[in-house]
């Protein structure tokens, strides 16, 4: 599928100012981060002093089973929970020190969440639910451009009821990249999805990676979708058990699982 060229040089302009602004390339940086939940009488260490960096531009795939700590590693990056201890920074500014209303701002303006359920409007069209995200973003990318951008520009008049859940899961891209984010962090992506499906999606994340520049951060328990990624980082009960660099990767059309 052919990248439009405002998409091209937005890109480049992004890839610059992430080089700019992030010092040896890392995008976030980790360090020691905990992450307790008090539950009655027993405390649930969901992460246990996990360190990590993750590059700018980067694909990385975080796997674990349930309970891994993967999930709640993905929402304290994504500023909507945050640490018991251990710092998170974000370029060099220090998340874990983060205000709500900071935190707020930076999710605004930097991130842009996929779900496993898609969280589309039902009352709205495909047009409008991505107009949603636009319209608190500073610069966001036109909504028929972001529905191009997935290849769902001629249903951009059609609700979610009258789309398949793939097409659906296409226009929580379309939103979350409309607002031209510079992390996309993607829950479970093809948890909802069948086979051939799943492996569409997987492709426009891909895409949309390598024609922007996003940094793409997907968590799954699903370990063939880590043969795509830059990185593999695997988790296990809080901990950060590997970390596998792929020499070589696949295309999402090459995955079986």
């Amino acid at each position: 599928m052919a990248v439009p060229g405002v998409v091209k040089e937005q890109a480049e302009f992004e890839r610059g100012r992430m080089a700019d602004n992030t010092k040896n390339g890392a995008l976030f940086r980790v360090e020691g981060l905990t992450k307790n939940y008090p539950m009655g009488e027993v405390t649930v260490h969901a992460l246990r002093g996990v360190s990590l960096e993750v590059s700018a531009g980067e694909f990385l795939v975080i796997l674990g089973p349930s309970g891994s700590g993967k999930s709640t590693l993905l929402n304290i990056i994504g500023g909507i929970d945050s640490p018991t201890d251990g710092r998170v920074f974000f370029r060099d500014e220090e998340l874990s020190r983060y205000s709500e209303s900071q935190l707020t701002r930076y999710r605004r303006r930097h991130i842009g969440f996929v779900f496993q359920f898609y969280n589309l409007m039902p009352n709205l069209t495909a047009q409008e639910n991505v107009e949603m995200a636009t319209e608190i973003s500073v610069s966001p990318m036109d909504s028929r451009e972001a529905l191009r951008l997935v290849g769902l520009e001629e249903r951009r008049d059609h609700f979610p009821s009258q789309l398949s859940g793939g097409e659906q899961q296409r226009v929580a891209i379309a939103r979350a990249v409309a607002k031209q984010p510079e992390i996309l962090l993607c829950d479970e992506p093809t948890g909802a999805l069948d086979f051939e499906t799943g492996k569409v999606v997987l492709e426009m994340l891909q895409h949309i990676n390598e024609a922007t520049g996003t940094t793409v951060i997907v968590i799954t328990h699903n370990a063939a979708i880590g043969k795509m990624a830059h990185r593999v980082i695997r988790m296990m009960d809080g901990h950060v058990r590997e970390i596998i660099e792929n020499a070589v990767r696949l295309a999402p059309g090459e995955i079986e699982w």
